[in-house]
């Protein structure tokens, strides 16, 4: 089926700017922004392929309507590196909050979590230097 195309997730956002800012310091590159001028409800970024929107949380609610969800754990992004030691630090130098240092999961990744500023959950995974146990690899596939 070819009905869908450019999948992406919009995180609803308290400061737009201040996370859009946040995510570029990671080395996304911003793609979109309305409005052009002045304070933006919604941003897109963009990085290695994966896109990501952050839309304010009054412009989902006032414009479409909606009640969005703005607390609590509901989603997670997902950046894979090659030294989650390091981008680890340095997540949380740029603005993010610890929630849980680097530590093996399943004996084939070594991962990490952190909040971003609006407190939605990154987790920083690689593949584990010294993978072990049955069927360990490091192939993509995290949460």
């Amino acid at each position: 089926m070819d009905l869908f195309k450019t999948p992406q997730i919009v995180l609803f956002s308290k400061d737009v700017s201040g996370t859009a800012a946040f995510y570029q310091s990671l080395g996304f590159e911003e793609v979109f922004r309305t409005p052009a001028d002045g304070s933006p409800i919604h941003v897109d970024l963009a990085l290695d392929g994966y896109r990501i929107g952050l839309a304010s949380e009054a412009s989902i609610r006032d414009e479409h309507g909606m009640d969005p969800v703005v607390a609590g754990q509901r989603a997670a992004v997902i950046l894979w590196t090659d030294d989650v030691r390091a981008a680890y630090k340095l997540i949380q130098e740029l603005g993010a909050t610890s929630v849980r240092a680097p530590e093996p999961w399943l004996g084939r990744l070594l991962i990490a979590w952190v909040e971003d500023p609006d407190g939605h959950l990154i987790q920083v995974v690689q593949p584990n230097p010294m993978p072990s146990g049955p069927g360990a690899t490091g192939a993509h596939s995290s949460v």
